[in-house]
């Protein structure tokens, strides 16, 4: 798998999302930016499992995405992120990502994996980026497609 495509359209996919009434557009970037435009989706670290089937059929990976919301206001700011990581509807972040896997007996982001499947929302706190305060969660996506020759 070429980790650097995927975490491409896997920000893509996250841009399909519906934000609420009333918020800024989301900014989705494939990589960890310097600087966040708030809220923003991002492509954070990844862990990889090669070889799990034989002659390199399969590697598995878990890609962490963190999604940052601005703070002008910590409940309005809390609420959106809440909509952002609901498990489905418009708002969903789980929805729009997983929407990426194609029909049945397609391969998921256009040919550049096998399958995936957002498994859990973690760490929902404020986080520091670049000296800025955001209240954000990470979105554990695996990954699973053929290891690469």
């Amino acid at each position: 798998m070429r980790m650097s495509a995927i975490r491409a359209a896997v920000a893509d996919a996250a841009r399909a999302v519906t934000m609420p009434a009333g918020t800024l557009a989301l900014t989705c970037t494939a990589y960890v930016p310097d600087a966040v435009s708030a809220p923003h989706f991002f492509c954070a670290e990844y862990d990889m499992e090669f070889d799990k089937a034989m002659r390199r059929a399969l590697d598995e990976a878990t890609l962490t995405c963190r999604v940052l919301v601005g703070r002008a206001d910590d409940r309005a700011a809390q609420e959106l992120l809440d909509a952002l990581l609901e498990g489905s509807g418009p708002t969903s972040l789980k929805e729009a990502i997983e929407a990426a896997r194609g029909a049945p007996g397609e391969y998921a982001l256009g040919g550049l994996a096998d399958d995936l499947r957002v498994t859990r929302i973690q760490g929902y706190r404020w986080y520091e980026h670049q000296g800025t305060q955001y209240v954000g969660a990470e979105l554990m996506i695996r990954i699973i497609g053929k290891g690469a020759p």
